[in-house]
């Protein structure tokens, strides 16, 4: 997805080149991300559309995944990108720009639903984390794709395309910072010290709240679990 930001948000108009001058390729070809995001902190415009170009469909994936909606996912992309831009002198590259990213993706999620209503509806399942690791060997605490039957056959679309909904509002129900965890770890596979890293928490935090999650989501998803 390729989003047309505002560009009032930005001093210059020509921030953003347009995408019939933006090939593929040169994403593609980028051999050092490190020089190309230390030209953009040193005003390169280029560099800069570059890297939103490459990063776009990254963000709002994972807003979307995260909102479960696409104008809330287009919002927090266009804000994401507009911190970026603000705050990009401020990455020193002791991290990976993409973990940044994420740091900037995740605070915006944070933010969004803090100003939203939604929060009055939101399950309280979530507790102290404590600080204890928790045994990811445990039955209640194993990814939700392992917990649920989804099987292909054309028999079972209606079944998946329940589920996926019944899934999608489970999600919403989980409270913000449990959703973050299992949208990172069980939806896009990334590991607990990447998480870690981006949420600015603990390991055995980012494994608390993920198995909570967990339990909630296969409590929601029970009559669809395999027997």
């Amino acid at each position: 997805m390729l989003l047309v930001f505002d560009i009032s948000y930005f001093p210059s108009s020509n921030l953003f080149v347009s995408s019939e001058y933006m090939e593929i390729e040169q994403i593609h070809n980028i051999e050092n991300e490190s020089e190309l995001v230390h030209k953009a902190q040193k005003g390169d415009q280029r560099a800069f559309s570059l890297l939103v170009k490459k990063y776009e469909s990254t963000v709002y994936s994972f807003a979307y995944k995260v909102c479960r909606n696409e104008e809330k996912a287009e919002e927090t992309l266009q804000d994401t990108f507009v911190n970026v831009y603000r705050k990009l002198d401020q990455f020193n590259g002791k991290s990976k720009f993409s973990t940044w990213l994420y740091q900037i993706v995740t605070n915006n999620c944070l933010m969004k639903r803090r100003q939203s209503k939604l929060d009055k509806s939101s399950v309280s399942i979530e507790s102290r984390d404590g600080g204890q690791e928790e045994p990811e060997h445990r039955s209640d605490g194993q990814p939700l794709q392992a917990l649920v039957s989804m099987t292909q056959t054309p028999q079972d679309e209606v079944v998946n395309k329940e589920l996926r909904e019944l899934l999608d509002k489970a999600i919403l129900k989980l409270p913000m910072e449990q959703r973050i965890v299992f949208v990172l770890r069980d939806v896009e596979g990334r590991s607990s010290e990447e998480a870690a890293k981006i949420l600015k928490v603990s390991v055995p935090a980012v494994k608390s709240r993920l198995r909570r999650a967990r339990v909630f989501l296969r409590k929601q998803l029970q009559e669809y679990m395999e027997v």
